[in-house]
């Protein structure tokens, strides 16, 4: 069945309804092919360009001074470098290895739950028995390095004992601590010495 196409006196009625008729949705669209496809195509918004970017080199704002690294020294340098609180000859005899130390602990094999609470007896032990210089031996530690991003301590009990002494309840025990010379340990061992008895 073919659609029947309107009279002239058809399509004049239907115009008049269609210009005084008052859309119910103004925003849509007539569909295509009827009578009232008449509006015209809304123009495309013309969106603003972007400002050409100025030639620019990285970094030529920084004020040009490098950031250092704030990197902690090892345990020698940090314990090297620590002020003498004893006597400065009996000091630079120790550091040659001529004071004999008077007792002896050894650390090594420990795990850090063991080391802790021997150090702790040891030194308290040895400052009530009047001691002057006792040496705690820590072990070089071995180079166990996973590869993993957050690097290994070297010799973990050598760099906990002197934290240990300078914590309590040792810290007012003891007066200097000492890397050993190499006949006692060298950087294996500590000389601890402690504070005279009051």
């Amino acid at each position: 069945m073919s659609r029947r196409r309107l009279r002239p006196d058809e399509l004049a009625l239907w115009e008049e309804v269609a210009r005084k008729a008052t859309p119910l949705a103004p925003e849509r669209k007539p569909l295509p092919g009827t009578l009232t496809d008449t509006a015209k195509p809304k123009p495309k918004p013309v969106t603003p360009r972007a400002a050409p970017v100025a030639p620019f080199t990285i970094g030529q704002s920084a004020n040009g001074q490098p950031h250092g690294h704030d990197v902690l020294p090892g345990i020698a340098e940090r314990i090297g470098n620590a002020p003498v609180k004893m006597d400065k000859k009996a000091h630079a005899r120790l550091k040659r290895g001529k004071l004999m130390p008077e007792a002896k602990l050894d650390l090594h094999g420990m795990t850090l739950d063991q080391a802790h609470p021997a150090l702790n007896t040891f030194i308290q032990r040895s400052h009530a028995a009047g001691l002057r210089l006792v040496l705690v031996v820590t072990g070089k530690g071995k180079h166990r390095d996973p590869g993993g991003p957050i690097p290994v301590r070297h010799g973990v009990l050598r760099h906990n004992v002197p934290q240990w002494l300078k914590m309590m309840p040792l810290a007012p025990l003891v007066l200097q601590i000492s890397e050993a010379h190499l006949k006692h340990g060298g950087g294996g061992a500590y000389y601890v010495y402690l504070r005279r008895q009051r």
